[in-house]
Protein backbone atom coordinates (compact mmCIF):
# COMPACT_ATOMS: atom_id res chain seq x y z
CA UNK A 1 0.00 0.00 0.00
CA UNK A 2 2.94 2.31 0.61
CA UNK A 3 4.30 1.84 -2.94
CA UNK A 4 1.32 3.51 -4.66
CA UNK A 5 1.46 6.46 -2.27
CA UNK A 6 5.21 6.89 -2.75
CA UNK A 7 4.96 6.57 -6.53
CA UNK A 8 2.05 9.00 -6.77
CA UNK A 9 4.36 11.69 -5.43
CA UNK A 10 6.78 11.34 -8.37
CA UNK A 11 4.09 11.07 -11.06
CA UNK A 12 4.58 7.33 -11.68
CA UNK A 13 1.85 4.76 -11.38
CA UNK A 14 2.46 1.20 -10.11
CA UNK A 15 2.78 -1.40 -12.86
CA UNK A 16 -0.22 -3.57 -13.43
CA UNK A 17 0.40 -7.21 -14.38
CA UNK A 18 0.51 -7.69 -18.14
CA UNK A 19 -2.36 -9.56 -19.73
CA UNK A 20 -1.48 -12.93 -21.25
CA UNK A 21 -2.92 -13.56 -24.71
CA UNK A 22 -5.33 -16.45 -25.04
CA UNK A 23 -4.65 -19.11 -27.72
CA UNK A 24 -7.57 -17.66 -29.72
CA UNK A 25 -5.81 -14.29 -29.85
CA UNK A 26 -2.65 -15.80 -31.34
CA UNK A 27 -3.91 -15.49 -34.93
CA UNK A 28 -1.56 -17.07 -37.47
CA UNK A 29 1.29 -17.78 -35.05
CA UNK A 30 2.57 -21.33 -35.61
CA UNK A 31 1.89 -23.57 -32.64
CA UNK A 32 3.22 -27.09 -32.10
CA UNK A 33 0.75 -29.72 -33.27
CA UNK A 34 -0.75 -31.84 -30.52
CA UNK A 35 -1.14 -35.55 -31.02
CA UNK A 36 -4.72 -36.70 -31.59
CA UNK A 37 -6.15 -40.16 -31.32
CA UNK A 38 -8.34 -41.42 -34.16
CA UNK A 39 -9.92 -44.61 -35.47
CA UNK A 40 -10.21 -45.68 -39.07
CA UNK A 41 -11.40 -48.38 -41.42
CA UNK A 42 -9.74 -49.35 -44.66
CA UNK A 43 -7.99 -51.86 -46.88
CA UNK A 44 -4.29 -52.75 -46.67
CA UNK A 45 -2.58 -51.93 -50.00
CA UNK A 46 1.09 -52.42 -48.99
CA UNK A 47 3.18 -53.59 -46.04
CA UNK A 48 6.90 -52.89 -45.63
CA UNK A 49 8.15 -54.29 -42.31
CA UNK A 50 11.76 -53.26 -43.11
CA UNK A 51 10.78 -49.58 -43.05
CA UNK A 52 7.96 -49.97 -40.49
CA UNK A 53 5.35 -48.73 -43.01
CA UNK A 54 1.85 -49.81 -43.90
CA UNK A 55 -0.25 -48.27 -46.67
CA UNK A 56 -4.00 -48.13 -46.19
CA UNK A 57 -6.83 -47.07 -48.50
CA UNK A 58 -8.96 -45.66 -45.70
CA UNK A 59 -12.47 -44.29 -45.39
CA UNK A 60 -12.93 -40.72 -44.07
CA UNK A 61 -11.51 -40.17 -40.58
CA UNK A 62 -13.70 -37.43 -39.06
CA UNK A 63 -11.67 -37.08 -35.83
CA UNK A 64 -8.81 -35.54 -37.82
CA UNK A 65 -10.91 -34.19 -40.73
CA UNK A 66 -9.30 -36.48 -43.32
CA UNK A 67 -11.26 -37.50 -46.42
CA UNK A 68 -11.06 -41.02 -47.81
CA UNK A 69 -7.63 -41.58 -49.37
CA UNK A 70 -4.72 -43.99 -49.69
CA UNK A 71 -1.73 -43.12 -47.53
CA UNK A 72 1.25 -44.61 -45.76
CA UNK A 73 1.57 -44.80 -42.00
CA UNK A 74 4.37 -45.77 -39.67
CA UNK A 75 3.69 -48.76 -37.43
CA UNK A 76 5.65 -51.16 -35.28
CA UNK A 77 6.41 -54.23 -37.44
CA UNK A 78 4.92 -56.59 -34.84
CA UNK A 79 1.50 -55.10 -35.68
CA UNK A 80 1.76 -56.63 -39.19
CA UNK A 81 1.49 -60.20 -37.87
CA UNK A 82 -1.56 -61.84 -39.42
CA UNK A 83 -2.26 -58.83 -41.67
CA UNK A 84 -1.89 -59.11 -45.48
CA UNK A 85 -2.34 -56.91 -48.53
CA UNK A 86 -6.02 -56.90 -49.43
CA UNK A 87 -7.26 -57.32 -45.84
CA UNK A 88 -10.06 -55.03 -44.69
CA UNK A 89 -9.05 -53.63 -41.29
CA UNK A 90 -10.03 -51.38 -38.42
CA UNK A 91 -7.14 -49.40 -36.98
CA UNK A 92 -6.24 -46.87 -34.29
CA UNK A 93 -3.96 -43.92 -35.03
CA UNK A 94 -1.96 -41.31 -33.25
CA UNK A 95 -1.93 -38.26 -35.54
CA UNK A 96 0.55 -35.41 -35.18
CA UNK A 97 0.19 -32.69 -37.79
CA UNK A 98 -0.38 -34.50 -41.09
CA UNK A 99 1.44 -37.70 -40.09
CA UNK A 100 -0.13 -40.75 -38.52
CA UNK A 101 1.16 -43.81 -36.70
CA UNK A 102 -0.94 -46.95 -36.57
CA UNK A 103 -0.99 -48.08 -32.95
CA UNK A 104 -3.42 -50.99 -33.33
CA UNK A 105 -4.79 -52.89 -36.32
CA UNK A 106 -7.22 -55.80 -36.65
CA UNK A 107 -8.98 -57.59 -39.49
CA UNK A 108 -12.65 -56.86 -40.00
Amino acid sequence: MAAPILLSGCGKQPHAPKEVASPDAMGDVAMPAEAKMAKGTGTVTAIDPASSKITLAHEPIPAVKWPAMTMGFTAKPELFAGIAVGDKVDFDLTVTGNAGEVTSIRKR
